[in-house]
């Protein structure tokens, strides 16, 4: 497949974005680790303030990267705006207004494979990243499309049954989408988006 960016662009961009919005970083993944101790310590209020958080994260990453700034290499971003947008309504939509997703540990299959994305993308991720040569602020940091994708799978597998499936259709769509970064990039971390993907498609059928 042939990119309308170069490799260089596409770190670049990464560094163009880290610097803009520094330290804003620390915010994303301050509000990653708010939802994941609302799973962990449920309240009344929990499925509502999990799905916001889910809901600002990929408007954010719609606006504040796609838009402003990946669209100066690829048109397509203009696309991929939307569509986390999109993905942004329906939790707020499914989850603020409707209240229609809880989230809980309950042990099991599950909770492993949740737990198990949580962490990879909050610790091995940006570990793996930087042993590959991608250090600050050439590295896709939380908040950024990939990361964002393995975060949110990894909290739907936390999902109370019944749940609707439409908040899974453009995580999994993503997951997809930037698996190819592993290949045609050279970001192999992403390869954890695979198995995202099979996760995600999995949890939409059941």
């Amino acid at each position: 497949m042939q990119l309308p960016f170069s490799t260089e662009e596409f770190f670049g961009v990464f560094r163009q974005y880290n610097e803009a919005v520094w330290p804003a970083q620390v915010f994303l993944v301050g509000l990653a680790l708010a939802a994941v101790v609302l799973v962990l310590k449920p309240r009344r209020w929990s499925g509502v303030g999990i799905s916001a958080i889910l809901a600002f994260l990929w408007a954010w990453l719609a606006v504040a990267y796609h838009f402003a700034f990946f669209t100066r290499v690829n048109p397509l971003a203009y696309l991929f705006a939307g569509v986390s947008l999109a993905g942004a309504v329906v939790f707020f939509w499914q989850g603020v207004v409707r209240r229609r997703l809880q989230f809980a540990w309950v042990g099991g299959g599950r909770a492993f494979t949740g737990t198990a994305l949580v962490l990879f993308v909050l610790t091995l991720y940006p570990i793996w990243s930087w042993y590959a040569g991608h250090a600050y602020p050439h590295m896709p940091t939380f908040g950024l499309p990939c990361p964002t994708t393995l975060f949110t799978i990894g909290l739907l597998a936390f999902l109370v049954p019944p749940y609707p499936r439409t908040p899974f259709i453009v995580p999994v769509l993503w997951a997809l989408v930037g698996a190819q970064a592993a290949f045609l990039l050279g970001v192999h971390q992403d390869l954890g988006l695979l198995v995202a993907a099979a996760v995600g498609v999995i949890l939409l059928i059941r």
